[in-house]
């Protein structure tokens, strides 16, 4: 720490002026780090105030990249999502109090990126907003992470991933021709179209600043995210590709594209698009002549075809007998069967659900998953940027009276 943070113990010392702030952070850069980060992102601060799904995936691929991560909690936020809570530290803070909203300014003068998942407007009303932390450090990275982002008449609005598919040209697309649209879990809006998306740009950003020297304000939005990755199949939408929900190519009416159940009821995938892949497939499985597996004129007798022989072996037969044929296809594997399958056993040895790998796989600077612990180190962080213990419990003020009004998770 700094030597003139080191000696901030008097008791005026916590209501510094912005000045101070200002001053702070540009001295500093947003590059005082804790010490033992390592990988490509060592070096840099992330102060985190989103809560539950996308803005904690975001910020837990920041804090696997090596970046110091720490949580703020406090007031009606929701308690952090075990899963997406490694490698970061826990802190409580009273942004309705003066000392909280000090507490606060300190660690952005010394920070590089601030997140937030507020409905737009809320953060400004609590001291949060980028013109008020921007001014304290013009190198902020600032990144709102919402549903449906910070302009439009649905921007106020309460949402989840399935209302953003929805309105986002996905969800329409997702499911059976003959059922309700299905959602595939959480997956799209929330964590890629939201917590990947801004881990994207606050990486873009960080970039951008090292020619720049100054930071910005980056509106993440899960509805864009789905709108970015659509982009294929918006264009493909009502053609031969994908002419309606439950039919196309990718939607699972393309015999070649699809799921196939076994003896024991257990599936095996089959991606078999390509010629070849889709040649080695049916002879494979002794089945003639090979069709022409990309007109739909046929594709009732290949499904025909292969259902009847996936039904005559297992899943674990099935996965054993494709295991040197390159035909794309591959057992549909549950959560808890991961661990002890060859590919992710042996390319991420120790593998247990409960702790994902870190990704992407750098050949120098190595994504390393952190320790877990969500106990709250209000004090030991903030005595790290020379607010003392006293003045640390008053910035926690009645924000630490473990009066959760958010969502839990799991909720059941």
């Amino acid at each position: 720490m700094d030597a003139d943070h080191r000696d901030l113990d008097e008791e005026d010392s916590f209501a510094l002026l912005p000045s101070f702030f200002r001053a702070a952070a540009a001295r500093l850069g947003g590059r005082c780090s804790m010490t033992g980060r390592t990988g490509p992102l060592a070096g840099i601060r992330v102060l985190d105030m989103t809560r539950l799904a996308p803005g904690p995936y975001g910020s837990m691929l920041l804090a696997d990249l090596g970046a110091e991560v720490i949580a703020i909690g406090g007031g009606r936020s929701g308690l952090p999502v075990p899963a997406l809570s490694r490698g970061k530290e826990f802190v409580t803070l009273d942004l309705k109090t003066d000392e909280g909203r000090a507490a606060l300014h300190r660690l952005v003068a010394e920070s590089d990126v601030f997140m937030e998942g507020f409905r737009p407007g809320v953060a400004d009303r609590i001291g949060a907003g980028y013109a008020e932390l921007g001014e304290i450090n013009p190198r902020l990275i600032y990144c709102s992470v919402t549903g449906y982002g910070q302009t439009g008449p649905l921007a106020s609005r309460a949402g989840h991933d399935i209302n953003y598919l929805a309105i986002g040209g996905a969800l329409g697309t997702f499911g059976p021709a003959d059922g309700p649209p299905a959602p595939p879990l959480n997956l799209v809006a929330d964590f890629a179209g939201g917590g990947l998306l801004a881990a994207f740009g606050i990486v873009g950003a960080l970039y951008e600043r090292e020619r720049s020297g100054r930071g910005q304000y980056l509106d993440a939005a899960m509805v864009d995210g789905v709108l970015s990755m659509m982009g294929m199949n918006f264009v493909d939408w009502g053609g031969g590709s994908l002419p309606r929900r439950g039919e196309g190519v990718l939607a699972g009416s393309m015999p070649a594209y699809r799921c196939y159940a076994c003896s024991d009821g257990r599936y095996v995938a089959v991606g078999a698009l390509e010629n070849a892949f889709f040649t080695n497939l049916w002879q494979a499985l002794d089945l003639g002549e090979v069709p022409n597996h990309l007109d739909p004129a046929n594709w009732d007798m290949i499904s025909e075809r292969l259902d009847a022989s996936f039904r005559t072996r297992t899943m674990a037969e099935w996965t054993e007998f494709f295991a040197e044929i390159d035909a794309c296809v591959t057992p549909v594997l549950e959560p808890h069967e991961l661990a002890g399958f060859d590919q992710i056993s042996q390319r991420y040895q120790g593998f247990r659900a409960d702790s994902v790998p870190a990704v992407p796989v750098y050949s120098r600077t190595a994504a390393r998953p952190g320790e877990r612990d969500t106990e709250d180190a209000t004090e030991r962080v903030l005595g790290r940027f020379g607010i003392p213990p006293e003045h640390a419990r008053k910035a926690v003020g009645s924000a630490g009276d473990g009066a959760v009004k958010g969502l839990r998770w799991p909720p059941v």
